[in-house]
């Protein structure tokens, strides 16, 4: 889970938490709890974040 949170920081880069989360259809709360490694996305949110940076599912979540 520590992976993932990272790579999801790393992701985000510049933007706000608020743009990704808007972009994305979850809350701000929700983006920082996947990215402090308080919480796994449901597959259709993985899906919704990977199409949002361009990766696979794989990439970001199980690598």
């Amino acid at each position: 889970m520590e992976k993932v949170a990272e790579r999801l920081q790393k992701l985000r880069g510049d933007k706000s938490r608020d743009e990704v989360a808007k972009a994305i259809g979850v809350s701000v709360s929700a983006i920082a709890m996947y990215e402090n490694g308080e919480r796994i996305p449901r597959d259709g949110i993985k899906l919704k974040i990977a199409e949002y940076y361009h990766k696979s599912v794989q990439e970001i979540f199980f690598d």
